[in-house]
This record gives C-alpha cells, sequence and structure tokens, in this order.
C-alpha cells in the first residue's frame, strides 16, 4: 500500500455508492482501492458486446473469466507504456495508437516502437503517425513481404538467390508436408528438414546393400522386381495346387474330391461364362493326380492363364529356362532364387522419399543444403524477439482503446446506470407487446440460469432467437420493467435486435413471473376480480348448457313423460306452500335491509359533503388496491442486477438494484410522438352503456326522495330481524271456525 494513498470520488447508483474513474491515474491506482468497493470482481470472457480478444489478452491464465487481478495488471503494463496514461481515459475507444504515445524511455517501450514502425513499414504506410487495431490484427500481412519471422518456418522465398536449397525446401514439402508460415505460405521446420535428411540416408543405405551384394538380392538386375511381383501373384494357388497333388499321392479315394464334383460345374453351366470367371477361379489350378507336375502350356484353370503365362516370362523362363511343365521341386528352386530378394524388400526404408529417384537423393546427400537449411531456421529464430514485440503492440493498441471502458463496466457500472453508452453485458434489444427492452442479455443454459436469476426480483422472459436469413440461433433472457403482463405468455412472437443492428425472430419460452410496475399492482384486483366474474359466468354457461343439452336428449327419447310433466307443470305452478313464501320473503328482506343500510350511508357520506365523498371512494381504494400496492412495491425495492450476471459467469460485488424510475428507461412502453395528431374516433369501438352510472343514480335518487319525505331524519333505520320480516311477509292463517251443531229437537216434541 502506497504511503501516499490515492483520492477517490464516488457517486451513487442503483442504491450504493460507486467509484468514479476519470483519469488515468484513477485506473492506475485501482490496486489501492478495498475491492469491497468493486462493482464486480470477475466476468466471462464471452457472451459479451465486447472485443473478446482484448478479454482474451486480460485473460492471462485463460480459464475464460477476467478477474480483478488479472485487470490490475494489464492497466498497469499498458499505463507504464504511454506517455500519459491519461490518454487511457481520454482516447478510449479510438482504434488508432499515435506513436508519439508510447513511451520510448523505456527499454520494452523503445522496442515496441520500433516494431510499430516496423510493422507500418511492412504495411506500406511508412510515413504513418499511428498505429491500428486493423494494422496489427493481421498478422498475414504484416509478414507477407517478409523471409525471416520469428516462427522457426521457412519457406523457399528464405533461400534467397540459392537454387538448389530452394529446391530442397520444395523436395521437403513434396514428400513431408508442410506447415503454414506467419506470411501464410507453406513452409517446413527443423523437424521437418531432420526428418526428410534421415529418410534420404535410410533409403540410400537400402539400395546400397543390393549394390553390394547385387548377385544373390538381384539376380536378375533390374528385371527381379517383376519376377517377385508374378511370383507373388500366383504363389498361394500354385501351393495349393502342390498340395492337392501331395494329398492324393497319399490317398487316391480323395482325387474326385480334390478335383471338384460335377454338381459345382452344374451350378455354373447354365451361365454364361468368361475366360476369367469368378465362379471358376476358386477351382483347383490344373487337374489333380497324384506326383503329377503343372502344366505351363495346358490344361490350367481359365482364370489363371493369364497370370501364369505372365509367371513363366517374368520369372521361370529368367531362373530356370524353358519349361513346359514345373515340378514341385521346380517350384521350390524359384522361390529360394527370389526370397533374398523378398527379404531385402521387407527392410526397405526412406520410402516417403522414393519417388524424388535415386539421383536426385545421392544428390541432396552430397550437397550441402541440410547446413543451408538449419542456418535458415536459425536465422528465423532469430526473430523472434521482435515478432513477439510485433504481438505487444496488437496487445497495447488494444488496451488503449478497450480498458477504460471495461473499467467503466467492471469496477463501476457507470455505462449501465449513466443512460449513455449500453453496458457490455447488454446485448440489445427485445420489441415485443407494444414495448422495447433493452436489458437483455445472452444464455447458454435457459433452465440452469432461471435457477440463480429468479432471486433477481425481476419479470423475466427468456427466449430462442432465429435469424431466418443464416439460421444462427441464440437465447436471451429479457427483462421487463414497465407496463404489466397481462399479454406476456409462452409462445408469444416478438423481434429481437443484436447492438449490431442484426433481427432475429424471438419466441418466448420460460417466464419468471415478479412485479412490473406499481400501475399492474393497482389494477391487478380490480383484473382479478373482472377474471373471477369471467369464469364463473363462464362456468354457470357450460353448466346451464350441458343441463340443457341432457332436457333435450331426455325429451328426444321419451316424450310420453315430457307431456306428463309438461301437463303437470301449471298444477304445480299454481300453488305455493307456505316454505316458499317465507324464503322469499326473507330474500326480499335481506335485499331491503342491504338497500336501506347502503341509502343511509350514502346519504351520511353525501350529508358530509365533498370531502366525505373523496375520503369515501379513496378508502374503498385503498381497500382493494393498497395490499397489492404494498407488496409490489417492497418486491420492485429488491429488483437486483446481481443474480442476472451472476449466473452468466459473474461475480458481482454489490446489490445493482433496478428501482422504479430506474426501470421505467430500461423499458420502452408505446407513446405517440410528440406533435402527432389523433383520430379518436374508432368507427368499429364497441358502443357503451352507462349501467353502473344508471344504477347509481337511481339509488342517490331513491335517498334523496328519503330525506326530503323526513322518513330517515338523518337516523339510518334499524334493519328488520329475519323473524320480523317472516312475521310481515309470511302468509296469514286463516283461523278455521268449526261451526256448532244445532240443538237436537226432542224427538217427542
Amino acid at each position: 500500500m502506497s504511503s501516499n494513498p490515492h483520492s477517490w470520488r464516488f457517486f451513487r447508483a442503483g442504491g450504493f455508492n460507486q467509484v468514479k474513474l476519470e483519469t488515468g491515474a484513477d485506473l492506475l491506482n485501482l490496486d489501492q482501492l478495498d475491492q469491497k468497493l468493486w462493482t464486480a470482481l470477475a466476468c466471462p470472457v464471452s457472451g459479451l458486446e465486447f472485443d473478446q480478444k482484448t478479454l482474451a489478452l486480460i485473460d492471462s491464465d485463460k480459464d475464460g473469466r477476467v478477474r480483478a487481478p488479472e485487470l490490475i495488471s494489464a492497466l498497469k503494463w499498458a499505463g507504464a507504456l504511454l506517455k500519459n496514461p491519461n490518454d487511457l481515459v481520454k482516447n478510449a475507444g479510438l482504434e488508432a495508437l499515435p506513436l508519439a504515445a508510447i513511451n520510448e524511455a523505456s527499454p520494452e517501450g523503445k522496442t515496441l516502437a520500433a516494431s510499430a514502425r516496423n510493422i507500418l513499414k511492412n504495411l506500406d504506410k511508412p510515413d504513418a503517425s499511428a498505429i491500428s487495431v486493423g494494422d496489427t490484427a493481421d498478422t498475414a500481412r504484416i509478414f507477407a513481404q517478409t523471409a525471416f519471422n520469428g516462427d522457426g518456418v521457412i519457406v523457399p522465398q528464405s533461400a534467397g538467390a540459392s537454387q538448389e536449397t530452394q529446391q530442397s525446401i520444395k523436395d521437403i514439402i513434396t514428400t513431408h508436408g508442410s506447415l503454414p508460415d506467419r506470411s501464410g505460405k507453406p513452409g517446413i521446420d527443423q523437424a521437418r528438414i531432420d526428418a526428410f535428411f534421415a529418410d534420404c540416408a535410410a533409403y540410400h543405405e537400402w539400395v546400397k546393400k543390393s549394390e553390394v551384394d547385387s548377385a544373390t538380392i538381384l539376380p536378375l538386375g533390374d528385371q527381379t522386381a517383376a519376377a517377385r511381383a508374378a511370383y507373388q501373384a500366383v504363389k498361394a494357388k500354385v501351393d495349393d495346387y502342390f498340395g492337392r497333388c501331395r494329398l492324393a499321392a497319399y490317398d487316391a479315394r480323395a482325387i474326385a474330391l480334390l478335383n471338384r464334383k460335377e454338381e459345382e460345374y452344374s451350378a455354373i453351366a447354365v451361365k454364361q461364362l468368361t475366360i476369367t470367371a469368378s465362379e471358376i477361379s476358386g477351382f483347383p489350378l490344373a487337374q489333380v493326380a497324384a506326383g503329377k507336375p503343372l502344366s505351363l502350356q495346358t490344361g490350367l484353370n481359365p482364370a489363371w492363364t493369364e497370370a501364369m503365362n505372365t509367371l513363366v516370362n517374368a520369372a521361370v523362363k529368367p531362373c530356370l529356362g524353358e519349361r513346359n511343365e514345373l515340378s514341385e521341386a521346380d517350384w521350390a528352386t524359384l522361390g529360394t532364387k527370389l526370397s533374398a530378394y523378398e527379404a531385402w524388400v521387407a527392410t526397405k526404408s526412406g520410402e516417403s522419399i522414393e519417388k524424388l529417384g535415386l539421383p536426385r537423393i545421392r544428390a541432396i546427400l552430397g550437397g550441402k543444403s541440410r547446413e543451408e537449411l538449419a542456418a535458415l531456421v536459425a536465422q528465423d529464430m532469430a526473430e523472434e524477439s521482435n515478432v513477439s514485440s510485433i504481438a505487444s503492440v496488437d496487445q497495447l493498441v488494444r488496451y488503449h482503446r478497450d480498458l477504460y471502458r471495461l473499467c467503466v463496466n467492471f469496477v463501476n457500472f457507470k455505462d449501465f446506470y449513466d443512460g449513455g453508452e449500453s453496458a457490455i453485458f447488454q446485448v440489445g434489444t427485445l420489441y415485443l407487446d407494444q414495448r422495447s427492452c433493452t436489458l437483455c442479455l445472452l444464455v447458454g443454459d435457459a433452465g440452469k440460469h432461471a435457477t440463480m436469476a429468479a432471486l433477481a426480483g425481476t419479470y423475466l422472459a427468456y427466449c430462442d432467437c432465429t435469424r431466418k436469413g443464416t439460421g444462427e440461433k441464440l437465447t436471451i433472457v429479457a427483462a421487463f420493467t414497465d407496463g404489466d403482463s397481462e399479454n406476456l405468455m409462452i409462445g408469444r412472437n416478438g423481434l429481437f435486435y443484436d447492438r449490431k443492428g442484426r433481427d432475429y425472430d424471438a419466441t418466448i419460452t420460460k417466464i419468471i413471473d415478479n412485479p412490473i410496475s406499481l400501475r399492474q399492482a393497482f389494477w391487478s384486483p380490480y383484473k382479478k376480480f373482472v377474471r373471477m366474474i369471467e369464469e364463473q359466468i363462464s362456468k354457470r354457461a357450460a353448466a346451464a348448457d350441458a343441463a340443457s343439452a341432457e332436457k333435450l336428449t331426455a325429451a328426444a327419447t321419451s316424450t310420453a313423460q315430457v307431456d306428463k310433466a309438461v301437463a303437470a307443470a301449471p298444477a304445480s305452478s299454481k300453488k305455493l306452500d307456505a316454505g316458499t313464501v317465507a324464503a322469499m320473503g326473507v330474500a326480499f328482506g335481506a335485499i331491503g335491509v342491504f338497500l336501506t343500510a347502503l341509502v343511509g350511508y350514502m346519504t351520511g357520506i353525501i350529508q358530509m359533503g365533498a370531502p366525505g365523498i373523496v375520503g369515501a371512494i379513496i378508502g374503498v381504494i385503498l381497500l382493494v388496491s393498497g395490499p397489492s400496492l404494498i407488496l409490489a412495491f417492497i418486491k420492485l425495492r429488491k429488483r437486483n442486477l446481481g443474480p442476472l450476471l451472476d449466473s452468466n459467469g459473474w461475480a458481482v460485488n454489490s446489490s445493482a438494484k433496478v428501482n422504479v424510475p430506474f426501470g421505467t428507461t430500461l423499458t420502452g412502453v408505446a407513446k405517440l410522438p410528440a406533435g402527432s395528431q389523433c383520430d379518436s374516433n374508432d368507427p368499429f369501438a364497441e358502443k357503451r352503456r352507462p349501467w353502473g352510472s344508471y344504477l347509481f343514480l337511481l339509488v342517490v335518487l331513491f335517498g334523496l326522495y328519503k330525506w326530503y319525505t323526513g322518513a330517515l331524519n338523518g337516523v339510518l333505520p334499524e334493519p328488520m330481524s329475519n323473524q320480523a320480516v317472516l312475521g310481515k311477509y309470511a302468509p296469514k292463517e286463516k283461523s278455521i271456525t268449526t261451526p256448532t251443531p244445532p240443538a237436537t229437537a226432542d224427538p217427542v216434541k
């Protein structure tokens, strides 16, 4: 830690303090900043809107992630090679690095400046004052005109004017293949040179053996190879013939079987045969008999006649002289004479260079091309340090352009929160449901990603995106931070634009449901109530429809029962029992109590004047929407970017919040342009009938009527009990008076 610590400035965004990076000194002193104050501690090398090669250069351990120590090391290295470290901030995003900005006071800086000038010279830009990423990226262009470039690979042009050495390089490429030079041309390295000359020496030694003992190895001279080929072509068949003859001598009963049965000839006799018919090539070479020599002129299997003629002309006559037939002993003698050649061929070495021919091989071995080639490779390797510095130039040019942008998306999230350039993890914009979502991230595995991303407290829609023109596919997750979720569902289609402006068809495949906005939370209870009513009505309608269908079916199958039921219906409707009347009385009484109480309450509210009316309305709204608003407010305050990025391989070090005001900037809702005009007369709009207003007006008029007549007198009526209602509305039972029978007259009277 330095004795004079750097003075830092901070800004607040996303609910936490973030360090300001305004100067080169801020960047070079990041090793002094407590890493607990860094917004992120690691990020992936891929999947970001950032130059992947730059990230790969910073990733020194090549583990696929850039961590805080690696970023600090890159900043230190680049800052030391620039005269003014402020160029990292001031020139951020510029493709070209001025040569004058390189610090040539240090040995490394001097080497880099010289390499940069050498690169521009090779690109035919000797007078250029700056070098760009485009200049350093294409190494093939840089080394196109160079004979030596430090990779240990030499090309024919490396030999200069030496035609012999150039031809040797071409011979090695022909026999042992090539590998690309940094210039992009095919060349050879020291390993191929050594293998080539080893094969030349081995082949030469192998040929030399035949020259020393030519009488044994090459009994027929140059024709020995042809004799051996003819001998090998029929060896198995001739051995088979003499083997059968020995078996016939052992037991004469086997002769018929050894020469094949007649039935086998019958099977092929019906076919159209040729002299080389495959059907008879497996038959014996000639008719078998005990101790019978092989005739070389007649009685041979037609399929083998040509091969036997070649054997006679190439091997039998030169080695044994004129023969009409061949005994088993003659056959053994012929094999012995050619066996030395066969053993010599089996030890053949250096076959790869045989195509060059023996004279060329001996010329190569007798010359100095091997030493010359080795010297050329050494000369090429001597340029390795210069070439390495060329790679360092490319690294410095990229760091000069990219390091500051990485810092404001890593050490802090300035790009994400300042509303300017999109952050490097924002890969494009999704247009769907009259909204544009700019917080879109690339996803590798949606299922795995959603496990962690669910903790972000954000409404997320995973989309599969396909580009029809190229078939390119990708998966994104989009955060909806404004509007509502009423029309968001799996299967909905939209359009995704990446940062390069290329469009993809997007389809929602997975949703993580969370509150989107307070407006959605306010209307949510009412929408749920409406949906509940719609569901109930649908259920009742479906039940009624089913009942009607059942009745119609029953009517069709039993007309008599329907007629009886219809006839009985009027009679039953004429009588209402006491229970039905009592139930109706209770219902009317309850309705009356409700209306009377409602009118009383409304009258009381009206008597309180405008404040009472407004307060009552606000109270009802708070009662209905309040709980939903409170719950949504709590969840919206907890929306956090961290889990989303952590699911993509980041190590976010703080709770990067996405509150309601900031969330509205990440999701654009459709609005008419400023100054536009709209004709609101929709000829197809549904006509609205204000039944609610009519009912409200009716209740108010009823209340006013009661108030004017003095029935209420400002006091709410006491609701009647059910028993009172029954007493009032229940049907009166008629008292039945039994008439007193008249006195019976005296029978006497």
